[in-house]
């Protein structure tokens, strides 16, 4: 383990870092920003994710659709993340080349809007319908997809945003679709993930409701993602 004492780590930076039980003593923090997957975080001896998400829950009602086992509550929850993309994507074409640019060596918009695309070919093609498509060419996987778990995908792929946009609008339509007729004893039956060893083996033993949230939690961070970085290039 890592100690580190005495020293001055002014905005240094940890990106993709795991950090569990680590603990900061006599620290001096001010104006920090903390961006991940938190929970049981104490601050001065107070627990504090409760409040945090109370207060994004009040900022963004949306989240507790997707919590919802209620089929209505979940086909409203994709209605408003559809919602909010598309007024995203009328800003970004009101700003053409912004979709390209990157803020702090995060994604581009274009590149959240492609990761998008594989993420709706694994977690809901894959572990919801249980098909074994290839994966679209323009989809952007993460670091830890080896190329072989991705069948399909082209690493040198460079689409415009109106080529990514109309794959997006195709994947949407079938999601629609599915999530119209599905029943929420559908939602609670195990995925039926196909047996191989194509991306994401770990949704093995998930729910088909389990693997519908992941897509639809993913539309949602990385919306804020690009909605954030746009702020910012404004």
């Amino acid at each position: 383990m890592d100690t580190f004492v005495d020293r001055d780590l002014t905005g240094v930076e940890f990106r993709e870092c795991m950090l569990d039980r680590a603990r900061f003593v006599g620290v001096v923090m001010r104006g920090a920003e903390i961006d991940g997957l938190l929970a049981d975080l104490t601050v001065n001896g107070v627990e504090v994710m409760p409040y945090v998400e109370a207060e994004l829950d009040r900022r963004h009602p949306v989240r507790v659709l997707i919590r919802s086992d209620d089929v209505v509550d979940l086909r409203r929850a994709w209605q408003q993340l559809q919602d909010d993309w598309a007024a995203t994507i009328l800003r970004l074409r009101r700003s053409p080349g912004t979709e390209r640019e990157s803020v702090g060596g995060e994604w581009s918009a274009i590149q959240t809007l492609r990761h998008l695309v594989f993420v709706h070919d694994s977690w809901f093609v894959r572990c919801c319908l249980g098909r074994t498509d290839p994966f679209t060419p323009m989809g952007l996987t993460i670091a830890d997809v080896p190329g072989e778990a991705a069948p399909g995908v082209d690493p040198a792929a460079d689409p415009a945003l109106e080529e990514v946009l109309a794959v997006r609008e195709r994947q949407a339509m079938l999601l629609t679709e599915w999530l119209a007729e599905v029943s929420a004893e559908d939602l609670a039956l195990p995925a039926p993930v196909p047996d191989d060893e194509v991306w994401p083996p770990y949704a093995k033993g998930r729910t088909v409701a389990q693997c519908l949230r992941t897509v639809l939690n993913e539309e949602f961070e990385h919306h804020g993602f690009a909605v954030r970085d746009l702020a910012t290039l404004d």
